[in-house]
């Protein structure tokens, strides 16, 4: 998918994985990242990815490169027994077999394997039923939002997660698959872009006239999430008047990582994109 990568989700394990629990694991993914300092098993960790922010104490593990500059030298220097990657770091894997050092391969797809991740993760490194209490937790939590948002009119969104920031050039917006088309649907939107079964869609502004979205909602995260002036970064969507969401003035920035990092945040994010929605409903503190 076109930039950002939206960092991703779901599990296998190599063949060579061993019967012994890891206890030194390098994680390349953030969302793994967050999913393993969640259950409390941050001190399995002894190296992460260049893109590891949250939480703080990421920030004090060694750095390993990430989806396109893995520093594999330095990471086979650690001796870890356990390498979470993502699934098309085909050479880093190779590595990783002729050093006979287990990977757990990541992959992107949908809201759902976001919890099936957590627990499958929490079994590899022996933390299962603190896996399982964080994923339950989040079920309870978008299950929630859901019941928040249920029985109110469903708004037809446009969710933008990039775009030059003065014009409307290289619009990048959710397409109808993945884990943000879910986390939309969990918060009380339609899709515009519901029937292009992919994870991302390159909009032009003659698809949005005559999609005609009631709310268009821009994602700021990662180096767009500073000096976010909504008043001045929203100012090109005005060339659009026609536009319901643009004539009835229902823009929104929503800035933070949490809404492209799938991992134990995404409820959080589903609760502020609920609420952008819908501001009306009842969302308690």
């Amino acid at each position: 998918m076109k930039r950002p990568v939206l960092l991703v989700l779901a599990a296998c394990l190599t063949v060579a994985a061993a019967d012994a629990v890891p206890r030194r694991v390098v994680s390349l993914i953030p969302a793994t990242t967050e999913m393993i300092f969640a259950m409390g098993a941050g001190s399995r960790l002894i190296a992460v990815s260049s893109y590891d922010k949250y939480p703080p104490e990421a920030m004090k593990l060694p750095r390993v490169g990430a989806l396109l500059d893995p520093d594999t030298e330095r990471i086979l220097s650690l001796h870890p027994d356990l390498v979470i990657v993502y699934g098309t770091q085909t050479e880093l894997k190779r590595s990783l077999d002729r050093a006979t050092i287990p990977y757990y391969s990541y992959e992107h797809r949908a809201l759902p394997d976001i919890m099936a991740t957590v627990r499958a993760v929490g079994a590899r490194i022996g933390y299962a039923a603190q896996a399982n209490s964080l994923a339950s937790s989040m079920e309870r939590g978008l299950a929630e939002v859901r019941g928040a948002v249920a029985g109110r009119p469903r708004p037809r969104t446009l969710l933008v997660f990039e775009r030059d920031r003065a014009t409307l050039q290289n619009i990048y917006a959710s397409g109808g698959y993945g884990f943000l088309a879910d986390l939309l649907d969990v918060a009380g939107g339609d899709n515009i872009f519901a029937d292009v079964k992919q994870q991302s869609v390159q909009a032009g502004t003659e698809q949005i006239l005559a999609r005609r979205p009631d709310v268009i909602v821009e994602l700021r995260y990662g180096e767009s999430a500073k000096n976010v002036d909504p008043s001045r970064d929203l100012r090109a969507w005005d060339s659009l008047g026609s536009v319901p969401a643009v004539r009835t003035k229902r823009l929104v920035i929503l800035v933070g990582d949490q809404y492209v990092v799938p991992g134990p945040r995404i409820v959080q994010a589903a609760r502020e994109l609920g609420r952008a929605l819908h501001p009306e409903a009842r969302w308690g503190p």
